[in-house]
């Protein structure tokens, strides 16, 4: 190769070089930017001009023509990206399931500036002092009026529980519409990825950050998989069912409970869509939810992960009473792993069985009266039938055909509240009636009764609140722990992630130093040859 054809040596190496400051100087400017990736400029040789091949020589006797900008790739490891996502999406499972714990702690706490425990208490005592003297007035009227502020407060608590519920709702609307606009936007970058690289000549490094971050964002939200296809395309599978793949995205809908309102993710290629005669459309999920929500959660079998999925368990799929305390085996499967409708459901038991009870003793003063005494009246109202400190909103009847006692149904008897003395607890023969003041009390201090059917340890009225209020301390500070140990793992993982796809000032200053040094050098050598062509011209002009 002659002088002339050497200046395209150099001149390789200049605009290598310069590609090279370029790369290392993009990765300097992301240096803070949220899903860069280090961009790392590979280097190679251009073919060799073959002069001769001697037989005898070594070596066949080549000339180099230069340097090859050949690949600029991005520094990823896809063992450390497949672990940082799985170990994300628990993390946020396990962070979501913590924040439901301490909301439902803080609404225990504080209730108008009165714990609600306060409320058990003092109706506890206005018990006491009824015992003490049932025929007075004063204790009558404290009696009634606290047992009105106990189902108050009651409803109160429970409406805070409702309420969050349905802001967890909320967000499962929103976090549905956010991982269908995660995957357009991975389908969209795809599509951009493919006609970039295509040609093999560029890598669309920038669109693949972006992709990338979504994917680890997508992987906060539900338990994700990811393959990349030859072509630059990926393929991802949401809960185990594809969602971005192709060009398609299968999206998710959410279905609105007609009684509740709750939403229900489901895979809209699933579903059964009919249209009625009016035009509207019936769409039916069975068998295209995206969740089952009766398994087990369990780190061995992956179905801790996903923010979303936190949600829905926290959330519940209704309004929990103490009716889903009766069988073990739907407590077990439907209620016992979400934090709110386990609560509502021993929240109401306790509710209920205080209504319960206290209205049982007045009515059994009343039959051991008429026993004793046929129409005596005692303790019976105008109707002739048995005085009830409480009474229900809609008179329904539950399951076992006792009236149905939730906190949303209770309200107190209207006479009752306005002239407590009616209770009078004075017999027809004009004694007090003790036994009936000495029952209520027992009431409250008998440990007949237990949270739910997992827990066979017994309590009284006086206990249970506070054992359900340590309950879901105790499950917050599991829950705290494992969450805790858990960002941990996800730290650690991401730091050693970060060591391999985050930019080092150091190294890229090192890296520049080095370029520039072979910028110079290319550049020195075409004004070697440039010297070399003039002194042969000058010589040869003479």
């Amino acid at each position: 190769m002659g002088l002339m054809g050497s200046l395209y040596v150099g001149t390789s190496g200049l605009q290598t070089s310069q590609n090279a400051l370029n790369t290392t100087a993009h990765n300097m400017s992301n240096i803070d930017t949220t899903g860069f990736t280090r961009q790392q400029v590979q280097l190679g040789t251009r073919y060799y001009n073959t002069i001769s091949k001697t037989a005898s020589a070594n070596a066949y006797q080549q000339i180099g023509l230069g340097v090859n900008y050949s690949n600029v790739k991005q520094v990823r490891d896809y063992f450390l990206d497949k672990n940082y996502r799985r170990e994300a999406g628990r993390g946020a499972f396990y962070d979501t399931t913590v924040g439901a714990v301490e909301e439902v702690e803080d609404l225990f706490q504080e209730l108008q500036g009165e714990t609600f425990s306060e409320s058990i208490d003092n109706l506890w005592v206005s018990v006491q002092e009824l015992s003490k003297d049932p025929s007075n007035a004063v204790n009558q009227g404290v009696f009634v009026q606290r047992c009105y502020e106990f189902i108050e407060r009651a409803g109160a608590v429970y409406q805070g529980l409702g309420e969050y519920q349905d802001n967890l709702n909320y967000k499962v609307k929103e976090y549905v519409d956010t991982i269908n606009k995660y995957g357009e936007r991975i389908k969209e970058l795809n599509e951009e990825i493919m006609k970039i690289e295509s040609g093999q000549h560029e890598k669309a490094n920038d669109l693949r950050d972006e992709r990338n971050y979504l994917i680890d964002e997508l992987s906060k939200m539900g338990h994700i998989s990811v393959t990349e296809g030859i072509d630059g395309f990926v393929s991802i599978q949401f809960e185990s069912n594809d969602f971005v793949k192709d060009d398609m995205v299968n999206k998710i809908g959410v279905q609105a409970d007609p009684l509740t309102g709750f939403y229900t993710p489901y895979w809209e290629k699933f579903a059964e869509k009919t249209v009625k005669p009016d035009g509207s459309v019936d769409i039916n999920i069975d068998g295209a939810h995206v969740y089952n929500m009766t398994q087990t959660i369990s780190t061995d079998m992956n179905t801790d992960i996903g923010s979303l999925k936190a949600i829905l368990f926290a959330r519940g799929d209704h309004r929990a009473t103490y009716e889903d305390l009766a069988d073990e085996q739907y407590y077990e499967t439907n209620i016992s792993q979400s934090i709110i409708m386990n609560v509502q459901a021993e929240f109401d038991q306790l509710v209920n069985k205080v209504v319960n009870a206290i209205n049982g003793v007045l009515a059994d003063a009343a039959a051991a009266a008429e026993a004793e005494n046929p129409g005596c009246g005692y303790m019976l109202n105008s109707e002739g039938n048995p005085y009830q400190i409480f009474d229900t909103v809609t008179g329904e009847t539950d399951k076992q055909g006792n009236p149905y006692f939730t906190i949303e149904n209770i309200i107190i008897n209207g006479e009752l509240k306005q002239a407590p003395s009616l209770l009078g607890f004075i017999k027809v023969d004009g004694k007090v009636d003790q036994e009936t003041a000495d029952r209520l009390k027992e009431l409250f201090t008998e440990e007949t009764h237990t949270l739910n059917p997992k827990v066979k340890t017994q309590t009284n009225f006086v206990n249970y609140y506070n054992n359900l209020v340590s309950q879901v301390a105790n499950t917050g500070s599991v829950m705290k722990g494992i969450s805790e140990n858990q960002q941990v793992t996800v730290d650690n993982i991401a730091a050693a992630r970060e060591q391999i796809l985050g930019v080092s000032s150091d190294e890229e200053l090192s890296n520049m130093i080095m370029f520039q040094n072979a910028f110079n050098a290319s550049s020195r050598y075409i004004n070697v040859i440039s010297e070399m062509l003039e002194h042969i011209i000058s010589t040869l002009g003479r």
